[in-house]
């Protein structure tokens, strides 16, 4: 969120001082203001081409505030992926006590619904800014797709997964997140209708993922057969045929 226009900032002004009043605002506050202005430029632009300059104006602040909170643009992009990645993260806890398959599909809603209406925020995290993501940013973006990882794990009830079913979930998990960008690009294709394809992907992954690993075969059949106990819309599911 921006802070308001310098228009009505400079309206505030005490008389022989040319400088604009600034809004008396927690340090909580003025911190999400400039990262909420940091993550539309980066999203928009590659992080060398965004200029603590460029962040200060679209935040409506001084570039010293902004030196002053993050120390420098490194800092500052830093900071602006964590605050994406914790939004991510919190919208895709489990939010119910559904079949595995049943909390897979409602986090991929939950996750397509951060898409949509924080679309700067996810483009940021996932485009990772330089083409060498070392580094603490290196560091944002795999710590992120570490933690998605746990959490399908909890809601699959998978305490340790062998490399077969390790390979294939961190597979599902680089196809979601490239499905999301293009869709972000696109957006040619009915977010159900993606949602579905994707569930049906992870059961198609875990069927070919089965064929060398027999305790996938059982994870598989068991998923089944939980989903079995409580019918379910299987086309919104995605587990048809």
């Amino acid at each position: 969120m921006r802070s308001t226009s310098g228009a009505a900032e400079r309206a505030k002004t005490v008389p022989g001082d040319t400088r604009p009043a600034r809004r008396r605002l927690s340090v909580d506050r003025r911190r999400e203001e400039l990262m909420a202005a940091a993550l539309e430029l980066f999203s928009r632009h590659d992080a060398e081409h965004v200029s603590i300059d460029d962040v200060a104006s679209a935040a409506g602040a001084s570039r010293a505030l902004v030196y002053h909170y993050f120390g420098g643009k490194q800092e500052l992009y830093v900071a602006a992926l964590k605050s994406a990645a914790v939004q991510l993260e919190a919208r895709l806890r489990p939010q119910g006590a559904g079949t595995p398959l049943d909390e897979l599909a409602g986090g991929l809603t939950r996750y397509f619904d951060f898409v949509e209406e924080h679309a700067t925020g996810f483009a940021a995290l996932l485009k990772g800014g330089p083409a060498n993501r070392s580094g603490e940013i290196g560091e944002v973006v795999d710590s992120v797709r570490h933690r998605l990882l746990r959490l399908i794990m909890k809601q699959m009830r998978i305490e340790e997964p062998g490399p077969v079913l390790r390979v294939a979930l961190r597979s599902w998990i680089a196809s979601v997140e490239t499905a999301g960008l293009d869709w972000l690009e696109r957006r040619d294709i009915e977010r159900p209708t993606l949602e579905r394809m994707l569930i049906g992907q992870l059961v198609a992954l875990l069927g070919v993922a089965a064929e060398h690993d027999s305790r996938v075969g059982e994870l598989l059949d068991d998923l089944f057969r939980e989903q079995a106990s409580r019918p379910v819309d299987l086309e919104r599911s995605g587990t048809d045929g």
